[in-house]
């Protein structure tokens, strides 16, 4: 396997970025050749005693995504991790698209997450392919969390037919030659991105052989019941099926991609009963960068009410 690194300096100076780097090693998963192991970025802040909040990322963006919520969660009181998925950001970058699957980014966030990290009394926060992600590790090992938050994402199985507007990205995804990550997260934002903040997203892409994961992402949505993914996904749900610790969703209210994405979690998993689910007014897909803050607050106040 053949993998980019980014070099440190193409992340200095990034206009409300000053947080240190952290770095594991992370298991090889064993279909890989050879042992071959990963190097994963996070960022950790906050008390290392406090119960963690997980910020887990979507595609293309990177833990940037979560610089305007940082702050306000550490404020609180509240440690919080939040790494940047193989492919993205700080992380290791393989440069074959067939190097990725659902299922190895699974298994290198699980060895980040709950054997490097060993995080436990975890409030959970994903969006995009941090949900799919996410939500497979939480399904994994439940015991770990104490509260989700969900906005702007989904666990879907195959059934079902994706929307036209989800097949034509899969499709640009592919047949585009030129991938440009920042003007895709600004397009996906309600707020108009600076030139300086939408550099900072294409900051760990120097070129197109970074983006291989990026790319692929897309075509790793399970889209039929014949995806490899599909059969661990459904398994995922039946977990969650039965989790019965407090689940809130957030989904933002100017989102069409995911309109409507919170009806399978209200509907299926217990935790959600009697929460007090919010429409986070402004914010567009990306809504960690339209309405940060106030998100942040959002997931403040839920586990504060739900300690």
């Amino acid at each position: 396997m053949d993998v980019f690194r980014t070099p440190d300096e193409r992340f200095e100076n990034l206009p409300g970025f000053d947080f240190d780097p952290h770095y594991v090693e992370v298991a090889a998963v064993p279909e890989l050749p050879d042992g071959q192991s990963l190097r994963v970025h996070y960022l950790d802040e906050g008390p290392a005693d406090a119960a963690p909040v997980l910020l887990m990322h979507g595609e293309p963006s990177w833990c940037y995504l979560y610089r305007h919520m940082i702050p306000v969660l550490v404020d609180a009181g509240h440690r919080v991790v939040a790494p940047d998925l193989v492919g993205f950001g700080r992380s290791d970058k393989p440069t074959a698209m067939a190097d990725y699957t659902y299922a190895r980014h699974v298994a290198w966030m699980s060895s980040l997450v709950f054997d490097h990290l060993d995080l436990r009394d975890i409030t959970f926060f994903g969006q995009d392919w941090g949900g799919l992600v996410g939500l497979r590790l939480v399904a994994a090992q439940p015991e770990r969390y104490a509260r989700l938050v969900v906005a702007n994402t989904g666990l879907p199985t195959g059934h079902g037919k994706m929307s036209d507007a989800f097949m034509a990205w899969q499709k640009f995804s592919q047949e585009t030659e030129h991938f440009p990550v920042g003007a895709i997260i600004n397009g996906g934002c309600t707020s108009d991105l600076s030139p300086e903040i939408i550099a900072a997203y294409d900051a760990p892409f120097p070129d197109e052989s970074a983006k291989a994961g990026a790319r692929i992402f897309p075509t790793l949505v399970p889209t039929s019941l014949d995806d490899p993914a599909s059969a661990d996904n459904i398994a995922a749900w039946e977990v969650l099926g039965r989790f019965d610790r407090p689940v809130l969703c957030a989904f933002s209210d100017q989102d069409p991609i995911t309109r409507g994405g919170d009806a399978p979690f209200l509907e299926r998993i217990p935790g959600t009963v009697g929460q007090p689910h919010v429409a986070t007014e402004g914010g567009g897909h990306f809504l960690q960068e339209d309405c940060g803050p106030q998100l942040a607050e959002t997931i403040n106040d839920f586990i504060a009410a739900t300690s």
